[in-house]
């Protein structure tokens, strides 16, 4: 298993309710293919694009991180591809990271015992020292 973050637009003309069905169709799309939501479900942000995509100035922006298999993510990417609601999408593999107890982990090396001067022979020595 592979983790992933899509990053879709999703049609302005729909409203926020619709934008926000088809965010949850999405996260049962993926669990549908056996898949592991990874982070919870982020908010649908309304944002003005910089350039037109499909004649449109303005969608709505979801992401999703998530846990599948290779097999499957052909068939994601097909399904979609099929929805005419999201303008554009991009589906990208994330690094995975070290398990939090290996990051915690972190290996040391013995520090050296150095032998304790007493107070009492340091000023026997800078007497010593100063007398001379």
């Amino acid at each position: 298993m592979k983790y992933y973050r899509l990053t879709y637009l999703v049609s302005p003309e729909l409203s926020e309710e619709e934008a926000k069905k088809i965010q949850e169709s999405l996260n049962s799309l993926v669990q549908g293919k056996n898949g592991i939501l990874t982070s919870g479900i982020s908010t649908l942000i309304k944002k003005n694009l910089g350039s037109p995509i499909q004649k449109k100035n303005s969608a709505y922006l979801g992401s999703l991180n998530f846990g599948l298999g290779v097999e499957k993510i052909l068939e994601l990417e097909k399904e979609l591809k099929e929805k005419k609601e999201i303008i554009r999408f991009m589906l990208i593999i994330k690094k995975q990271s070290k398990p939090e107890a290996e990051k915690k982990a972190v290996r040391r090396k013995p520090e050296a015992k150095e032998d304790k001067v007493e107070l009492k022979e340091m000023e026997d020595k800078l007497d010593e020292i100063l007398d001379k």
